[in-house]
């Protein structure tokens, strides 16, 4: 059989989908749908199928000219090779070869697809001479040959009926049946039909055996046209039988593939046990231990190939990064041939029978030859990588490792940009192998891989990270299966509209299958959450959630019914309106409390957030960025609390500030209608500070979902917040009514959060002489006769009545020397002074002001305000 040098290696190989007219449009008025975009559409089931038997498909990439390459597991051996076939004169060895492809064929059938294109030369054999058919799903994503110009499967191994019923016809399962016995009977006999007839006369020879009553008849006639009557007579009766049944004209009598595996044949041969386990997705293949290989022989690092244990999936993406590319690998190797325009012209006749220009370019045919991608570079790229990263330990991290050149470069790679990082192969390496660990781990620990991912989220395993950092857990295949997703909704109409016009940029969710993946999640979400309604929106939501997990509906449907809940609590209200107020309140009271400037301007042109924020919130920035900036963006903010949103928001502002303090109201309106180019990775790392630098109780929402807080969002400085929970609830916020909300232009601070930066315990009244390091100052605004009697450590008194000039200007210089601090002002909650003193601290274009939720009256019940 095959030798060990005959392992997996990466092989692609291309063709074209049939161009549309560039007038044709579809019956709602839009051009149609490029038919390769249909095609990638339906590839990515071919992606999700992951069986011993079949050769793994790995990427579809588009070209020009409707231009479609693919690039799939390849192993070097087939069927065809003369050297195989010698091999396969034992029966045992046939019966293998036999059992095996029926298994591989049936596994396609169970999912629907036709092989229709089999072959000797599309049943490849590995290292240990299992059976790997390839080429297989060709027909499913050509819709049956309609989407290309050429016919699809080899003339000589079709069964009549498909020849008798022409192309148009949709062919059945049983069509691979026919040609696997075909197949058997050649090995068998060792000889090959119909090698000196045209096509077209051995489609007749195919044909003519509908006039025939079974498969004795067929095979009879085959064995007597060449001369190998007394040979199949030698055969042994169960295979004989297997082969008439498999060549049964009548396609209705034909058995199905999983009805053969249990055949008389393999039973004598003891294969209806023998079973191959069917693979599972690429997040959970274990990687092979080294130990498997060693046989108690001393493991030699320098020599092993450790590249070739990681998964296909992983080396197509390194081999990517490493520079790899598809079509100019494929010119290359002359898989694609470039003409110029002139060579292919298509004859003309004229009417006097002058012929001019060139017969139809070939190369618009069917040509399934494979070009295996050249993994050198790749190798070569990574010759001085520490073997370690290949078997990471379950705790391993870059923090605890012995250093050593290559992993202190790995260190000094983590600091740089996102986009700089992506494109490293030596560090993604470091990050795919240590998240497949992690995740493979999953939940036991999803604690650490929450910390790494504080660090960056490798592209290849990003639909799984965030899953499981939105915590997805238990049966949801079985849940999203419950769901009815057919039955006619009020909201059907609305999906409907909707699905076309969102992220249509991008390839998949385009396609035909990406619009029904994108309708039955959309579908599942309305039904399984009757307390909500379809606004538009979700689908934006959706978006991403459906990008990443293309083929697995049922976790895109669960990460986006977690990550509603956690971000858009009530957002899908039938009424929303108190909802999106708070929410549009608490945003302008978080830009007015990191920059009073920009919120003084934008006051003063009547530019308010409610013109052009909501889109913002209500789609968590999917309608606002491309899908590429979203998922970086979203790395963090599955990372954050409720929130972090509104920090992101105030970022994007930051980058647009001198544009909107330059901007009249027209400009304004007229800017965020064509939203201009933003810095995701800058606005990423401001929205971090911004978080980071506010209390708490500054973004506090009677709206928010408290359940689904994360802990500790980011590694340092968490908001000023010793802790999410306090027993006195006298300390804490409480529900404000959204007129008095939108009335006031700086937020509140709790008191609990006051006294946590204040560092003072609410039972002890002891001071401290550390008033320099306190990053807060606390405005005390009552009269100075109050203020004697008791007041707050470290907290300063300006009596309201004499704290502004008559032109409005703070007659104080203790707030203006103390820049970055937060101010906190202090007043009776019986009136409405400590605001009013807030709002002309800001108009002076004062950062960081808030006031105390509930006034002085607050910490007089702390115990905590002394006598001065």
């Amino acid at each position: 059989m095959p030798n060990k040098t005959n392992a997996a290696v990466l092989g692609a190989w291309t063709f074209f989908a049939s161009a549309h007219a560039i007038d044709v449009c579809g019956i709602n008025g839009l051009p149609l749908t490029p038919n390769s975009i249909r095609i990638l559409g339906r590839f990515q089931k071919l992606k999700s199928l992951y069986h011993p038997g079949l050769c793994t498909y790995l990427d579809i990439k588009r070209g020009k000219h409707e231009r479609v390459m693919i690039v799939c597991e390849y192993y070097q051996d087939s069927v065809q090779d003369i050297k195989i076939k010698s091999m396969l004169k034992s029966l045992k060895t046939l019966a293998n070869l036999a059992y095996e492809s029926l298994d591989a064929l049936s596994y396609l059938h169970s999912n629907d697809i036709i092989h229709r294109c089999l072959s000797p030369q599309n049943i490849r054999l590995d290292s240990e001479g299992h059976v790997k058919i390839s080429n297989y799903g060709l027909y499913y994503i050509t819709e049956c040959g309609t989407t290309v110009s050429f016919p699809i499967g080899v003339p000589k191994y079709m069964p009549p009926e498909v020849l008798a019923h022409g192309p148009s016809d949709r062919s059945s399962l049983k069509c691979d049946i026919w040609s696997l016995g075909l197949i058997l009977l050649e090995l068998f006999l060792e000889i090959s039909f119909w090698n000196e007839l045209t096509l077209e006369n051995i489609f007749k020879e195919i044909i003519s055996f509908l006039k025939l009553e079974n498969g004795r008849e067929v095979v009879s006639y085959l064995v007597k046209s060449n001369d190998s009557s007394i040979k199949y007579e030698n055969c042994p009766a169960s295979l004989q039988k297997l082969i008439e049944e498999c060549l049964n004209p009548m396609p209705n009598s034909r058995p199905e593939a999983h009805q053969l595996l249990f055949h008389s044949f393999f039973e004598e041969h003891e294969l209806t046990k023998k079973s191959r386990a069917t693979n599972v997705p690429l997040l959970f293949l274990s990687t092979q231990l080294r130990c498997n290989e060693c046989n108690g022989a001393k493991f030699d690092p320098v020599i092993d190939d450790h590249l070739s244990k990681r998964p296909l999936q992983e080396l197509y993406y390194l081999w990517q990064l490493a520079g790899g590319d598809l079509e100019a690998e494929l010119r290359r190797q002359e898989l694609i041939k470039a003409k110029p325009p002139v060579v292919t012209v298509s004859k003309i006749i004229t009417g006097e029978g002058e012929e001019f220009g060139h017969e139809k370019d070939q190369a618009f045919l069917l040509d399934d030859s494979v070009s295996v991608l050249p993994l050198e570079p790749l190798k070569h790229r990574l010759r001085e990588v520490d073997c370690d990263i290949y078997y990471p330990l379950i705790e391993y991290s870059l923090n605890g490792i012995a250093p050593s050149t290559f992993f202190m470069a790995l260190k000094d790679t983590a600091k740089l940009p996102i986009v700089i990082k992506e494109k490293d192969v030596e560090y993604q390496l470091h990050r795919i192998v240590l998240f497949k660990r992690l995740l493979e781990a999953y939940p036991y620990k999803r604690t650490q891989i929450f910390q790494e991912c504080k660090l960056d989220i490798p592209p290849l395993y990003r639909p799984w990270i965030w899953a499981a950092l939105l915590e997805i857990e238990g049966d949801i295949q079985e849940m999203y299966d419950s769901i009815d997703k057919e039955t006619p909704t009020p909201t059907d109409r609305q999906i409907e509209v909707d699905i076309p016009r969102c992220h249509q940029y991008d390839e998949l969710l385009s396609s035909p299958v990406g619009h029904q993946k994108f309708k039955r999640i959309l579908k599942a979400w309305v039904v399984s959450h009757p307390q909500y309604v379809y606004w538009q929106g979700l689908d934006s939501l959706c978006a991403p959630f459906l990008s990443l997990n293309f083929n697995d509906e049922a976790l895109a449907y669960a990460c986006l019914s977690a990550f509603i809940p956690k971000y858009l609590h009530n957002f899908f209200l039938k009424d929303n309106s108190a909802v999106i107020q708070e929410y549009l309140a608490k945003f302008s009271h978080l830009i007015a409390f990191h920059d009073p400037e920009l919120t003084n301007h934008l006051d003063n042109i009547g530019f308010i957030p409610e013109l052009y924020a909501i889109p913002w919130f209500l789609t968590m920035y999917t309608h606002v960025f491309p899908l590429h900036k979203i998922f970086h963006l979203w790395d963090t903010l599955l990372l954050g609390q409720s929130s972090f949103p509104l920090c992101i928001g105030v970022a994007i502002l930051r980058q647009l500030r001198n544009n909107l303090l330059s901007y009249g109201f027209n400009e304004c309106i007229l800017m965020f209608s064509d939203m201009p180019e933003i810095d995701i990775q800058r606005c990423v790392q401001d929205s971090i500070k911004i978080f980071c630098s506010t209390p708490k109780s500054i973004t506090y929402r009677v709206h928010e979902n408290v359940v689904s807080k994360l802990k500790k969002p980011f590694e340092s400085n968490v908001r000023f917040s010793k802790s999410d929970s306090t027993t006195d609830p006298d300390l804490v916020m409480v529900p404000i009514p959204i007129v008095e909300l939108k009335s006031e232009v700086s937020p509140r601070i709790s008191a609990e959060d006051l006294l946590d930066i204040l560092d003072l315990s609410p039972d002890s009244s002891r001071t401290r002489s550390r008033s320099q390091s306190i990053k807060i100052l606390v405005i005390d605004i009552r009269p100075s006769e109050e203020y004697n009697k008791e007041a707050l450590p470290y907290s300063i008194n300006i009596p309201f009545a004499t704290a502004f000039t008559p032109d409005g200007a703070l007659d104080n210089s203790v707030i203006f020397n103390s820049k970055g601090k937060i101010v906190a002002v202090i007043g009776s909650f019986k009136d409405n002074l400590a605001s009013e003193f807030a709002t002309k601290l800001v108009r002076l274009e004062y950062s960081y002001v808030c006031t105390l939720h509930g006034g002085i009256e607050v910490l007089r019940k702390t115990g905590l305000l002394i006598s001065k």
